[in-house]
């Protein structure tokens, strides 16, 4: 009975203790009140989740809200990279150099991809063909702008005046939703040579004429800086020159200087002759007709195959005290026809290796009677041969009127002393890549050498130049290490061969075949036909 008054004495929290916590039998209901309060008060919360961010707008670049110019570019590439210089609208098997470097210009906001290279003026000063290289190119086109261009001003160095924000406000650049935002194909301003302002419209309220309180001069874009870190290393962009509204690329270049680089020895076991391969190139200068060599397109319809040669001449780069060695033929001339350049040194090739007389050349170009002095016989259609490879064939330089063209390499800027200086680290950049190339050479090298310890060269007890070996003879080389077997027991002069049917009839059996019809099908899509080989092409 005591213990049973003392477990009645104990107060009902201490009784509420002792029993089990699913118990709850002899509480109060303002005790199981307080007891439910106390667990709800520390039961853990789940975090609230933030509210979701507002969807960024993109804004669409509006390229009419910006100043435009015209400006010239002269670049360099490496052709054996690239399907050819000119922009082509089918799939290529390997990219174009206009191809990429459209890609640079619009992924920099440079040009409108929208208006395609019309919509931007594109002009080049001449097309070269698959493998063929180029240092001195030059197109010409419309860019976006800092600056922009007044009538009768080309000064790259002229100013404008833009608005310098401060932080913090409303109309800081950091706070504007015009700016490119990252995974839309824009640039950061800063990593590619832009001010932060450079890429958002500028305000409708603004006025590039009339100062500002908070003003800051500004000088064109860094193109070269732009371009080049988007750009593969072996497209490099060189200079670039304002020029006049009127100024086109192609039609007001005066002329274009090939190179084509090759050894004496072109084939196993054969000396190339340079003296005689110096004569028959004399006889290119001056106006011709070319018709016999270069590549015969029907699609373009030429009958004016008239084309003037102001330099032809085979200067020494490394020979020894023979003469053998490497060699470069410069050609230089106001326009070129389709493959002009290669079909000449593949005649040349011909010559040098004592297949063909020096005279052959004359004989090519006289297509009608009396039209060359001292030829024997009228060549009216071209006889069939290879042209030469596209590898050692070089655009070295297009040439323009004086005054026509300032060239560049900074946002125009002049130095203290007046005058430009360049970029060493382009410089450096090209040097590595030239550093490179002697490690591959200096390679090959000694594979050869390690070869000719257990295999002879063909023709290998033969020297001398112009070797009248049977081998040597049916080995017609074609430059770039390679050549061509006649296949024959006896090599077939090059005025004794079969001829191609007269340019005439080719045009006139393309005119009414397929061919004319499948082109008013592209010139109803894309436009304009293109006749770039009227200019400067190879």
């Amino acid at each position: 009975m005591i213990s049973v008054l003392s477990r009645c004495m104990l107060p009902r929290r201490a009784m509420a203790s002792t029993s089990s916590p699913s118990t709850y039998d002899g509480w109060t209901r303002e005790e199981l009140i307080a007891r439910l309060t106390e667990f709800d008060n520390a039961q853990i919360r789940p975090k609230q989740r933030p509210p979701s961010p507002k969807p960024r707008i993109k804004k669409t670049f509006q390229f009419n809200a910006h100043l435009r110019r015209k400006i010239a570019l002269k670049f360099c590439y490496s052709g054996w990279e690239y399907g050819g210089l000119a922009f082509q609208n089918q799939k290529t098997t390997l990219p174009t150099v206009e191809g990429v470097l459209f890609d640079a210009l619009v992924k920099a906001r440079l040009i409108d991809p929208e208006g395609g290279l019309d919509g931007c003026g594109w002009e080049k000063c001449g097309r070269t063909d698959r493998g063929v290289s180029a240092s001195g190119q030059v197109i010409s086109l419309w860019v976006r702008s800092a600056v922009g261009s007044e009538a009768g001003v080309d000064d790259g160095a002229a100013k404008v005046v833009s608005t310098s924000y401060s932080s913090g406000t409303a109309a800081d650049p950091a706070n504007d939703s015009s700016k490119p935002v990252e995974g839309d194909g824009a640039i950061p301003g800063l990593e590619f040579g832009f001010d932060e302002d450079d890429l958002k419209d500028p305000p409708l309220n603004s006025s590039l004429s009339k100062p500002m309180p908070n003003q800051k001069e500004k000088c064109e874009h860094d193109y070269l800086l732009i371009l080049n870190r988007l750009l593969p290393p072996t497209i490099r962009i060189l200079a670039w020159s304002p020029v006049s509204n009127d100024f086109s690329a192609r039609f007001s270049c005066t002329h274009r200087h090939y190179k084509y680089f090759f050894s004496t020895n072109t084939a196993p076991g054969s000396i190339l002759d340079i003296e005689r391969m110096r004569i028959a190139a004399s006889y290119l200068v001056g106006e011709h007709d070319f018709r016999n060599m270069c590549k015969l397109d029907p699609a373009k319809q030429i009958t004016m195959f008239k084309r003037k040669v102001l330099t032809a001449k085979i200067d020494p780069i490394l020979v020894d005290a023979e003469g053998n060695g490497q060699y470069v033929f410069n050609l230089v001339g106001t326009a070129f026809l389709y493959h002009q350049v290669r079909h000449i040194m593949a005649v040349l090739f011909m010559v040098g290796h004592g297949q063909e007389d020096p005279s052959v050349i004359t004989s090519l170009m006289n297509v009608e009677e009396g039209l060359e002095l001292g030829a024997t016989e009228v060549v009216d259609s071209k006889p069939e041969y290879q042209m030469a490879d596209a590898l050692p064939l070089l655009l070295w330089d297009c040439g323009y009127p004086e005054g026509e063209l300032t060239w560049r390499t900074t946002n125009g800027a002049p130095l203290l002393d007046g005058h430009e200086g360049g970029r060493s680290e382009l410089y450096q950049q090209i040097h590595s890549i030239h550093s490179r190339s002697q490690v591959y050479t200096a390679l090959n090298n000694h594979f050869l050498l390690a070869a000719s310890h257990f295999h002879l060269p063909k023709n290998a007890l033969s020297s001398g130049p112009s070797s009248t070996s049977q081998t040597a003879k049916l080995m017609i080389p074609l430059g770039g290490g390679t050549y061509k077997r006649t296949g024959q027991d006896k090599y077939t002069p090059l005025l004794k061969r079969n001829r191609l049917d007269h340019v005439d009839i080719t045009n006139e059996r393309w005119r009414l075949g397929k061919g004319f019809r499948r082109n008013e099908r592209k010139k109803a899509l894309d436009g304009e036909v293109s006749v770039d080989d009227l200019d400067g092409n190879e």
